[in-house]
């Protein structure tokens, strides 16, 4: 399993309301367990590497994504604006200033859409495509993983 998939299990595990999961291969051991207080806890084992990965990994990754296909296919005409890396996601260069895009804005491929800020380097975001800002999908100021939705844009 890559970093991806055991991301998206976990997400699911939280969203499922299980209390524990245990998935062990020849190549790896993971555990996922929530706390007392709803947070998810994951620890994984790595042991030497041995044989390639079994075909029964590849089923729990489809079973982690296929609670998210609903909500895929409802915004499926929509494209996300991805943050590029981890930092912290601001959507103006200033807190007194406006933000760099809002819903209902249009945008063209190469504005700037807003800030991620990682080891004090503030990055600017440059949208990839041109549409409308349809949902702002980050709050101001919180932080941000590679590769997670910060906008979704109508292309039409």
């Amino acid at each position: 399993m890559n970093a991806k998939e055991i991301k998206n299990m976990i997400d699911f595990i939280a969203k499922s309301g299980l209390a524990e999961v245990n998935i062990e291969t020849e190549e790896f051991k993971i555990k996922v367990k929530r706390d007392t207080e709803g947070k998810v806890i994951a620890s994984t084992a790595l042991p030497q590497p041995v044989a390639p990965a079994p075909v029964a990994a590849a089923p729990v990754a489809q079973e982690a994504a296929a609670p998210a296909a609903p909500v895929k296919d409802e915004a499926s005409k929509y494209i996300e604006i991805k943050s590029p890396m981890i930092g912290t996601f601001y959507r103006s260069p200033k807190p007194e200033d406006p933000s760099f895009v809002n819903v209902g804005d249009s945008i063209s491929a190469g504005d700037r859409v807003c800030i991620v800020e990682a080891m004090k380097l503030f990055n600017e975001i440059e949208s990839e495509i041109s549409g409308t800002i349809v949902k702002v999908l980050v709050e101001n100021a919180s932080p941000v993983e590679y590769d997670q939705p910060l906008f979704l844009v109508d292309p039409a």
